[in-house]
């Protein structure tokens, strides 16, 4: 069972990690090339602000972003600010968030996200989790997939290979852990069952597209190739 109030705390806990460290860069930073293609620092710290807004709208019942464009205009328009301006308003965007999330709510009510995508307003507090630590990561400033808290990879693997499981262009694949948890992710491409093997890092990173697979082990075909998040 989704536990929104354990998800809303362990969002705080990974933004108070993240402000920690951001607080150690400097404005120069802000201009460095992140680990997402064609998007720097700034970027990335921009998208974060904006996506707490965001994600509170969804909990507020309004639409997460008036449009596309929209949503990238604002990152660009807020990427190049000075590092204690992005500070600042990753702060007050969390403290939004977190305000939304305190409200009385029926958690158990249907949520619509970006295009027409729909879920439950109790895992919204876990998908603004998995912004915070995955962009966390994108920074490229020390944070790894390896040094992400147990529970939230493997959380984090639940979820992405749900999102594939069925998916016309994913063969039918099983996963395995070093650490013996399993998923089953796939099914409707031709071809498999593959057999993927690895650490818990190696199999989210290469599930949430920030590593390429090549350290993990596979059988009974090829890797397979996922489509874009």
């Amino acid at each position: 069972m989704i536990d929104h109030a354990h998800d809303l705390a362990s969002v705080r806990e990974a933004t108070d990690r993240l402000l920690t460290a951001v607080a150690e860069l400097d404005n120069a930073s802000v201009a460095r090339p992140s680990r997402l293609p064609g998007w720097t620092v700034g970027h990335v710290l921009a998208h974060l602000a904006r996506n707490a807004d965001a994600l509170t709208n969804v909990l507020d019942g309004r639409p997460m972003y008036v449009s596309g464009a929209a949503r990238d205009a604002d990152i660009e328009r807020d990427a190049p600010r000075p590092l204690d301006t992005h500070l600042a308003d990753l702060r007050e965007s969390h403290t939004r968030f977190s305000a939304g999330g305190a409200r009385p709510a029926d958690w158990a009510r249907t949520v619509e996200l970006r295009n027409g995508v729909t879920d439950s307003a109790a895992r919204v507090p876990f998908r603004r989790w998995a912004e915070v630590e995955l962009h966390h990561v994108d920074l490229g400033i020390g944070y790894d997939l390896e040094d992400l808290p147990k529970e939230f990879t493997e959380r984090e693997i639940d979820f992405l290979a749900e999102r594939f499981s069925g998916h016309r262009e994913v063969p039918p694949t099983g996963l395995r852990s070093d650490g013996g948890h399993v998923w089953t992710t796939g099914g409707d491409a031709p071809g498999g069952p593959v057999g993927v093997e690895g650490s818990t890092a190696d199999l989210l990173g290469w599930l949430a597209g920030r590593r390429d697979g090549s350290a993990l082990t596979v059988r009974g075909g090829t890797l397979p190739a996922l489509p874009p998040l």
